[in-house]
């Protein structure tokens, strides 16, 4: 793991845990904990795995055109994968669940992490739903209206770029073939160029309508099953908002992950779920309580889960280290063959970003 990109994670995390306790009425804080009706988290839980079911119904969906794996199998390997987003930086938990599937089901880490990858892109795309759909009954803070719009930048542009890899398949191939003629030496061109079939055939869900529309809808009922777990926290405290108020709050506090900070979204998911209670005169000292609250019911369960099955499948946490540091390095290899087809094209020649995209 590299260390720098940790300590920056933790010092902005750091940051944004002390915006979101400076000036907190810490007796209202504590008495808003001390009253709070805990058993309400149990429903909460019920529910959030039930979420984890759909998501592992949407991954099992999005694979067969690899492989038909059952979603028994695939469930295990879904929550060890985000355990590993609340214990590693960098959100590595979608390289460790590549790497269990690997290991578990034989599928090629390119093509699995592909599917990943365009998971995380309808997730987004769902959350910038959820603040459409309510946004015009509210002003954000700067900071997280900032945020949505930078992120409807992001989501929008790797739709459009993955719509048109998946959507080309010829001339795609054409490219990622002349790339690797360029820049990789003979003897690797096979399994170079195997890897990047692999990757295609993880795009396989964006060449058909109907697939996306039910990955889309999959989505939102997702997210729409985790937002209810918030309403059944919120029950165990002394607020109300209505449940659309709580769908923007899942939206920018996850969106909010986006942000670079320590394992679990630490102090980003807070400080953005706190911001936007507030903004519906939610008392500070519960809105903090209630957050905090919500962010360990989230993490906790699904981590203790995820070290169970780790345990169960007999998976070494060395193991998972040395698929990160892989997932990694081939980043930096990436990152030097862009530069080296720059060189060879000229300093006049910029190479058009679709192109660097199949390189990745």
């Amino acid at each position: 793991m590299r260390r720098p990109k940790l300590w920056f994670g933790i010092a902005i995390s750091a940051f944004f845990l002390w915006w979101s306790f400076n000036g907190l009425d810490w007796a209202g804080f504590w008495d808003a904990l001390s009253t709070a009706n805990y058993w309400w988290i149990i429903p909460g839980v019920v529910v959030y795995f039930g979420a984890v079911w759909a998501r592992t119904w949407r991954w099992h969906y999005m694979l067969r055109h690899i492989k038909a794996v059952s979603i028994r199998r695939l469930f295990p390997v879904v929550v060890i994968g985000y355990m590993g987003n609340n214990v590693y930086p960098a959100r590595a938990g979608e390289v460790i669940r590549s790497y269990v599937l690997k290991r578990k089901e034989g599928i090629g880490m390119g093509a699995s992490l592909t599917t990943v990858i365009l998971e995380r892109l309808f997730d987004g795309l769902v959350m910038l739903l959820f603040v459409f759909v309510t946004l015009p009954f509210i002003d954000l803070p700067t900071l997280w209206n900032n945020l949505v719009i930078i992120s409807s930048i992001l989501f929008g542009v790797a739709l459009v770029i993955f719509l048109m890899i998946a959507t080309n398949q010829r001339r795609t191939e054409q490219l990622y073939s002349w790339a690797l003629r360029s820049i990789v030496p003979q003897r690797f061109h096979s399994k170079a160029h195997g890897l990047f079939d692999k990757i295609m055939l993880g795009l396989h869900s964006l060449r058909s309508p109907r697939e996306m529309l039910m990955i889309f809808v999959t989505s939102t009922a997702i997210w729409l099953t985790e937002t209810t777990k918030y309403w059944f926290i919120m029950q165990a405290f002394d607020f109300h908002v209505s449940f659309d108020v709580l769908m923007l709050m899942t939206a920018v506090a996850n969106l909010a992950l986006i942000i670079p900070a320590a394992p679990g979204g630490a102090g980003t998911f807070d400080a953005a779920g706190i911001s936007v209670l507030k903004s519906f005169n939610v008392a500070e000292s519960i809105a903090t309580g209630y957050t905090l609250v919500l962010h360990l019911a989230l993490w906790i369960p699904i981590t203790v889960l995820g070290f169970w099955y780790m345990w169960r499948e007999r998976v070494a946490w060395n193991e998972f280290d040395q698929a990160v540091n892989e997932s990694q390095a081939a980043e930096n290899r990436i990152q030097q063959r862009e530069a080296a087809l720059r060189d060879e094209l000229g300093e006049s020649a910029n190479l058009p970003h679709a192109e660097v995209e199949v390189l990745r």
